[in-house]
C-alpha cells in the first residue's frame, strides 16, 4: 500500500506520531519550566497545581517518541 510521494504509509504513520509526540513534549516542557501555555492563571512565585499534569504528560510522549521512532526503524 503506497501512500503519496512513493512512501509507504506505515513509515508517514510513524513520522507523524513522531511529530506529534515531540510537539506535546515541547508543549509540556514549556508548561512546566515557565508556565505557558496552560499555567499562566497562577500568581508569581507558587508552585503549579499542573506539575504532575506535565510530568505523566512529558513522560507519556516521550514513550510515544520512542515507540515511533523504534516502529520507523523496523520499517527500514
Amino acid at each position: 500500500m503506497l501512500a503519496l510521494r512513493g512512501l509507504p504509509m506505515e513509515k508517514w504513520l510513524c513520522l507523524g506520531s513522531l511529530g506529534v509526540a515531540g510537539v506535546l513534549l515541547l508543549v509540556f516542557l514549556l508548561d512546566l519550566l515557565v508556565g505557558m501555555p496552560f499555567s499562566s492563571g497562577v500568581p508569581e512565585g507558587t508552585s503549579s497545581p499542573f506539575f504532575l499534569v506535565d510530568l505523566a504528560g512529558i513522560v507519556g510522549s516521550g514513550i510515544v517518541g520512542y515507540l515511533a521512532f523504534s516502529a520507523l526503524k523496523d520499517q527500514r
